[in-house]
Parts: structure tokens; sequence; C-alpha cells
């Protein structure tokens, strides 16, 4: 009986405080927030400023494939001429890529 008790108070007298069970899900947050959360949210932000930097006369891409050129923009969405005289309104962040200018003559 004496042994039996001295084992279960030699786990009692643990320096770490019990750390060394909670390190490893600590460790696997760091990793998932540096390798997946920290560059989506840097990709969030840049789809942002292209969104406000967005001008008339823009050539874009939409999330969908359509290419064409910005002929208004509002609060939520824009206008996009895909052909001469076709127009075609989507939302905003359906914006997917800003093209060089010049783009569009050269298709």
């Amino acid at each position: 009986m004496i042994s039996l008790a001295h084992a279960q108070t030699a786990g009692a007298a643990d320096p770490t405080g019990g750390l060394m069970q909670f390190l490893p899900m600590i460790v696997i947050f760091a990793v998932m927030w540096l390798l997946m959360i920290r560059p989506q949210m840097k990709k969030a932000k840049e789809h942002k400023a292209l969104l406000e930097a967005l001008a008339k006369g823009d050539e874009v891409v939409t999330q969908g494939g359509i290419v064409g050129k910005v002929v208004k923009i509002n609060d939520a969405y824009v206008t996009v001429e895909i052909a001469a005289g076709t127009e075609v309104v989507v939302q905003k962040p359906a914006i997917g890529l800003v093209l060089p200018k010049g783009t569009l003559k050269s298709l």
C-alpha cells in the first residue's frame, strides 16, 4: 500500500503544470494560422483594395470568366460591356481581376 501511494504522489509534482498536454494543440493552431488563415486574410485584403480602386474604363475579368470593360460603377454593382452594345450588370465582389489597359483590343 505504501509503494502505491508513493507512486501516485510522484505524478502530482509535475513542474510543467500540465502545459505539455496543451502544447500540441497550441502548435497545431500556430501552424494553421501561418499556413491557412493568414494568407487567406491577406488575399481578401488585396481583393478589397482592388474593388475600391476599380474605375470606369478598366478592363476586368469576372469570377465566371467574362471579360469586359467597366462602363458604370454603383455601390454594389458594376456594369461591364462584354461586346459592342452588350452590357452585363454584375456584383462588385464578382470582379476577380483587373487586366492591363489594351488587353481587350488584342483579343
